[in-house]
Formats: C-alpha cells, structure tokens, sequence
C-alpha cells in the first residue's frame, strides 16, 4: 500500500504554469523541501566537521561541475574533455582578482571568473561548428593541455610566485567571513542550488530545446530555423562558465592553496565519469554521479578495515581502482543511461503500481 503514496491522481492544474512547473507532482515538492530541510539546516547543525569539508563541500563543487559538462554533452550533444581546464580558467581568474582588484565583493570575482571560463570555452568551442564525435574531443583535449602548459609558464597568472603554487586570500561576502567547516559548506551549497534551479530552467527554454535539437539531429534542426553555430557556442559559454564557477570554488573553499596539477586531466576525466554515471541529460544526473564518484573510493578505502581485513596501503591502493572501475562498468552494463534513469525507471513503477509495464 505504500506506493499507493506517490500518485497523480486528483492533482490537477488550472494554468499553463502549474502545469509546466519543475515538479508538478506534490510529493515531489514535498522530497525537494525535505532535502532542502536536510542540507541547510540538519546538515549544518549535526553533521562532523570532517563530513561537511572532506565529503560535502567536494561533492558540492564537483556535482557543480558536472552540471556545467552535462548541459554541454548531455543536452547539446558536444564532447568535451577540457572541463578541468575551463575550471582551472575559473580558478586563476578569481584568483587574478581578488589580488589585483582586491576592492570587489568574493561573489563578483567568482562570476567574473566564470564570464572568463566562458570566453575560453567558446574559442574552443569553435571547432564543435565543423567537427563531432572523437574529433572534437580531441580539439577540447587541446584546451586541457594549453591551459595546464600557460599556467604553469605564465608566471603573470601565478603572481610571480616561484613555485607556480598560489593561496586563497580569506574569503568575506556582506561581512560574513568564511572560514569555518560549516561556512564553507553553506557557501557552496548556495552556488550548488543557485545553479542548479538555472540550468533546470534554461534547459526547459527555448535556447535548451535548441540545445537538444542539435544533439539529436543537427542537419534537421538547422532545416527548422535553429541556427548551429548560435547553439553550440552558447553551450559552451554556459557549461564553461558553470565549470569556471566551480573551478573557483573548488580552488578557494575546498583547497585553499593549489598548483596547476590540481585541474589536470584527471579532473576532467572524472567530471566526464559523473556525467556518464549519473545521466547524461539529466540535472540530478550530475549530483548522482557526483555522490558515486565522490563516496565510492570513500567506502572501499574503509571496507577492508569494517571487515577486518589488514591490507597494506599500496594493496588497498590497487584494489580500490580495480574495485572502482568494476563498478562503472557494471552500472554501465545494468543502466547504460546512467544513475538518474534508474531513479526514473523506480518513479514510473510507483505511479503505476500494482501494474507496472
């Protein structure tokens, strides 16, 4: 009797704006607000400081992330794997910022920041106008690389710091100094909901229709009026200045001090993992393959020891990525359309219990 509680039945809409809402279903709204409930107010209040700066504020900013990647591959169609450098573009540009103009408020540095991942993005994305597929994911490794090398041998970029490393300076916004656990945790919460209710919208506009025109035939869209090349670099201005954001805030709150290594193509790897894992063309997409991405090697790292099993750190080392790789492979396998369909797939049975087809 239980899944008799997520129904449609008796909810009906009296305008076109009820009916075209986020979640138009109550109980939805109703799981929304509970979440909500449990991340800005439970979270804070009872959860471990290891918790919310180790696990939560990562899983925040990368989930970011993969919101940005995901509107690009999901929705338009357009690989990248230079997400971590357009982050890394976000990163130093705040950076640039707040020590050169060190008269603007933190929040204006991060969107400048990302208004500078965005004009990156969209000169790499220029070959996406003749190229697709494996070719052009080979052109945005290309921004990978000139990034990771113009960071490294710009010493403008770095302020003339000898080793290349550069430090966050204390971050205030409207007189709130954020330094504490919490703080940090709540600051990237904010940007992480802010951010994702805008793609949620813009991905129900008629620049996201565009989007997914493109990505499902784009010879038929241009036919119809959508104009390609206004399509596809509009994609990657938004994805990049989402992932310049998150640079940003990865860079500030979470690290505090790094070098160009932390936005190498490992990072762009794994943000391409989220996005694949999670649901391509899906917003919790990126936030369920942010949280696997993010708690997997977590648990792998502790289970030997729950168990009781001593293994040494290079065994432990080896075992996690085995163990790791078996299990995106096997989701893969299960659910080729990620975390998010399968959530999708459990919504609709609910709603058509006891006859679910």
């Amino acid at each position: 009797m239980s899944a008799l509680i997520y129904r449609e039945t008796g909810q009906f809409k009296s305008s076109y704006a009820a009916d075209q809402a986020i979640f138009p279903i109550l109980q939805d709204r109703i799981g929304i607000a509970l979440i909500l409930l449990i991340a800005w107010v439970l979270l804070p209040l009872f959860g471990s400081e290891y918790f919310l700066r180790a696990i939560m504020t990562p899983f925040l900013i990368l989930s970011l992330g993969a919101i940005g990647l995901n509107l690009l591959l999901g929705y338009c169609g357009q690989i990248s794997l230079g997400t971590g450098a357009f982050m890394a573009v976000g990163a130093y540009a705040a950076y640039n910022l707040s020590v050169r103009l060190p008269g603007l408020p933190l929040i204006v540095d991060f969107l400048l920041a990302g208004g500078c991942a965005a004009l990156v993005g969209m000169f790499f994305g220029i070959p996406s106008l003749r190229i697709k597929g494996l070719y052009l994911a080979v052109a945005t490794l290309a921004a990978q690389f000139f990034v990771d090398w113009l960071v490294s041998r710009v010493a403008w970029i770095t302020n003339d710091t000898p080793s290349g490393s550069v430090s966050a300076p204390p971050m205030t916004v409207l007189g709130w100094t954020v330094d504490s656990d919490v703080d940090r945790y709540l600051f990237c919460l904010a940007f992480a909901c802010f951010f994702a209710w805008i793609a949620k919208n813009l991905v129900r506009s008629r620049i996201g229709r565009s989007w997914m025109a493109i990505r499902d035939m784009d010879i038929a869209a241009e036919i119809i009026g959508i104009r390609p090349m206004a399509a596809k670099l509009s994609a990657f201005a938004v994805s990049s200045f989402i992932a310049g954001v998150a640079g940003a805030l990865w860079a500030f709150v979470h690290l505090g001090a790094w070098e160009p290594l932390a936005f190498g193509i490992q990072m762009s790897f794994n943000l391409l993992f989220m996005c694949i894992i999670g649901g391509l063309g899906s917003i919790l997409g990126a936030f369920l393959g942010a949280a696997f991405i993010t708690l997997t090697p977590i648990f792998l790292n502790q289970a030997p020891r729950l168990f009781g099993i001593a293994l040494s750190i290079d065994v432990l080392a080896h075992l996690e990525a085995m163990v790791f790789g078996g299990l995106i492979i096997f989701f893969l396998i299960v659910e080729p359309h990620g975390l998010a369909r399968l959530w999708t797939v459990a919504k609709e049975k609910l709603r058509r219990w006891p006859f679910p087809y």
